[in-house]
């Protein structure tokens, strides 16, 4: 198992590549890099639906300039992970709670032997999602979690209860494994920066739009009905206001201003409700803060550097929009 490097994406130096095994016997591809000196601690990248170690590169080597050691892995069903399906473009799911099998088996067979304390993590759209979950659950392992964009709810889903009960019906009859009315196994992501709802920097686009087309096994199609079930459930978990409450990690969260895939106004209502956490909102910014334009990055990673790595002691602090 490798990492696949493009001339304008390359790896930081020193990459681990591995495969670990799940408890139901998937394999999860990893990669875990150390920093030249002294290490503060351990950053777990957790990225997006249909996303991959590679994408997260230049992220990767902005958490070692911070002295942290760095893992990121590809979750079942994409990237160079297993796939619960035969057909590998399929995003499919029964349950996001058998993503936190992935997790565990990385504490188990990554974190606990290799990567030194305290843990943090740094996760994106569905990742993020998936860490709240089991924060509320009282099973996260990590000191601190912070997330940009979480999939709390979609951005102006029309008939969002019709959705949902087509999802349910289609998923009950046996058709959870299709994909969704209308998808097939293209990437979903366009190639054409013009329009497209990710960044606003043409630059990072253009470098992973080329990612897409040297290695399109990396990439996903549209998800199948049982993926978007399981989604619809989790999102309407989180509509519960008393969920964020029982969120007992310290979170920082990042709602995207411009953001046309996860519903902004929902991510910052759901922070702000966190026991342990604040909401900072930046303007300008599209879906994916952190292959946005460097004057956007440069305001998520001052708000990182205050959070990240922290003290023992969490000290409250105020929700906020950074103009």
């Amino acid at each position: 198992m490798t990492l696949i490097l493009t001339p304008d994406n390359p790896a930081p130096d020193g990459a681990l590549v591995a495969t670990i095994r799940t408890a139901d016997g998937l394999t999860i591809r990893t990669a875990r890099w150390r920093p030249q000196g002294p290490s503060v601690g351990t950053a777990l990248i957790c990225q997006g639906r249909a996303e991959f170690i590679e994408k997260y590169f230049e992220t990767v080597g902005d958490l070692l300039a911070r002295g942290l050691t760095v893992v990121a892995f590809d979750w079942r069903g994409q990237g160079l992970s297993a796939r619960e399906l035969s057909n590998r473009f399929k995003g499919h799911i029964d349950d996001f709670a058998f993503y936190e099998r992935d997790l565990d088996a990385l504490v188990a067979q990554v974190l606990e032997p290799f990567c030194p304390r305290p843990w943090f993590a740094l996760a994106h759209s569905m990742g993020g999602a998936i860490l709240i979950a089991q924060s509320r659950a009282g099973r996260s392992p990590f000191e601190r979690i912070v997330t940009t964009a979480p999939m709390i709810d979609l951005y102006r889903l029309r008939l969002p209860g019709l959705a949902r009960a087509l999802a349910e019906t289609l998923d009950a009859v046996g058709l959870g494994g299709a994909f969704i009315p209308g998808g097939d196994g293209r990437a979903t992501i366009s190639r054409a920066f013009d329009g497209n709802l990710l960044t606003s920097d043409r630059q990072r686009f253009q470098r992973f739009a080329n990612l897409w087309t040297l290695a399109p096994e990396l990439c996903l199609g549209d998800p199948t009905i049982g993926w978007v079930n399981a989604a619809f459930r989790l999102m309407g978990d989180f509509a519960d206001g008393e969920y964020p409450r029982r969120a007992l990690t310290p979170m920082l969260v990042f709602a995207a201003g411009d953001d046309r895939i996860v519903c902004s106004r929902a991510v910052e209502r759901f922070a702000q409700r966190l026991k342990a956490g604040a909401v900072i909102s930046i303007p300008g910014s599209r879906h994916e803060i952190l292959m946005e334009r460097d004057a956007i990055r440069s305001q998520f990673w001052a708000a990182f550097d205050a959070f990240i790595p922290g003290s023992a002691a969490v000290q409250p602090f105020a929700s906020s929009s950074i103009a």
